[in-house]
């Protein structure tokens, strides 16, 4: 199980290139005009763990199989997208099928790179994609707070349960507020009812400043004044070069380290794009291993032993009985499953025990 990011943002401020070096493929043409990405093309990607090559040592497995990561590269947005204006009704379409939206913001200048705004001005970009998000958003919503209201007036239990939700998004919406704003404050219900509701402004935002080569390890004034912005939204943002991640993508495995040396960066952009994607989503990862392979699983922060086995395989979650569970600081310094065993760290866990990120587990379910 991974996760689904739309990578968003204006023509031009390198959500393609950006694609292409992510999925290491040349699906997206990355061209300098508006709109040359107009179906959205999709690629998985494996989500990089060194903890997964220290189990797969250990337990001497065969096969390393990472979990994934897709990434969807949606057509860029212009102004007006809320009322159709370029491929407005597609953006905004595509949107709604992704679990987060990759911001990606043009934080760097090139004179050869039209901006379709005339002006470098990440914030102001960043505005005017909400700024149609939010319109789309009021406009649908509106329109169901009116057939709810009567329902709910009705004595409908579903209506009267929805209704205070919609109408606190609504009146975030009209106040020139992104609806994801409401989330800190919500409890789980109410958490569930807004995610019915399937806003494009409800969705995680993460943004990624766009940078030229030189500022890719430090930033720069643009990609500061988008830091600004999003730790007053509490979002997060990252710093990535789409150009250097281009590159990266077309070098052979043992020539990454020099050329991220040579850079100045520690590791590669989509690395730390992930991992803010994790964080963004609450995600965390166990593994599981043995001879034949040693593997990845995705789940949400919070997610119990039966859940986690329903990741395999539904038939695991239904005949659940109990979860072998060793932590990977243990599993790798007591030198696998065995010794762990013996150390008296591995545990068995049942139906409320709540995954940890790092577990290295085995199942045990009817069949």
């Amino acid at each position: 199980m991974g996760f689904r990011c739309g990578i968003v943002g204006l023509p031009n401020v390198g959500k393609s290139t950006l694609f292409n070096a992510v999925t290491k493929t040349a699906a997206a043409a990355a061209a300098n005009y508006p709109f040359c990405t107009i179906e959205p093309n999709t690629g998985d990607v494996p989500v990089p763990d060194a903890r997964l090559k220290d189990i797969a040592r250990i337990a001497k497995s065969a096969a390393i199989i990472a979990t994934r990561i897709t990434f969807v590269d949606i057509a860029g947005l212009v102004r007006g997208a809320s009322k159709g204006e370029g491929l407005g009704n597609q953006f905004l379409a595509n949107i709604r099928e992704v679990d987060a939206i990759v911001h990606v913001l043009r934080c760097f200048e090139d004179d050869d790179i039209v901006h379709v705004e005339g002006k470098i001005d990440p914030v102001a970009d960043a505005e005017t994609v909400e700024t149609e998000l939010m319109l789309s958003d009021l406009e649908s919503l509106e329109r169901r707070t009116v057939s709810t209201r009567k329902k709910a007036a009705g004595k409908d239990k579903e209506a009267q349960q929805a209704l205070p939700v919609m109408e606190a998004a609504l009146e975030k919406l009209q106040a020139g507020e992104p609806v994801r704003v409401l989330l800190a404050g919500m409890d789980s219900e109410e958490r569930r009812e807004l995610r019915n509701l399937n806003l494009l402004t409800s969705k995680p935002v993460l943004y990624v400043c766009n940078v030229a080569e030189d500022d890719a390890a430090t930033g720069n004034a643009h990609s500061e004044a988008v830091a600004a912005m999003a730790e007053r939204q509490g979002a997060r943002t990252v710093v990535i070069s789409a150009e250097i991640e281009s590159e990266i993508a077309q070098l052979p495995p043992e020539e990454v380290g020099d050329y991220l040396e040579a850079m100045g960066l520690s590791e590669p952009g989509l690395d730390r794009l992930i991992q803010a994607g994790y964080e963004l989503l609450d995600l965390i990862t166990y593994f599981t291993a043995g001879p034949k392979e040693a593997r990845a699983w995705t789940v949400k922060r919070g997610a119990k032993a039966p859940q986690a086995a329903g990741v395999i395989h539904t038939d695991f979650e239904k005949g659940f009985i109990r979860a072998q569970t060793i932590g990977f600081s243990d599993f790798v310094e007591l030198g696998g499953e065995t010794a762990a065993k013996e150390a008296g760290k591995a545990r068995d866990e049942g139906k409320e025990y709540v995954v940890q990120d790092g577990d290295v587990l085995m199942f045990k379910f009817n069949n």
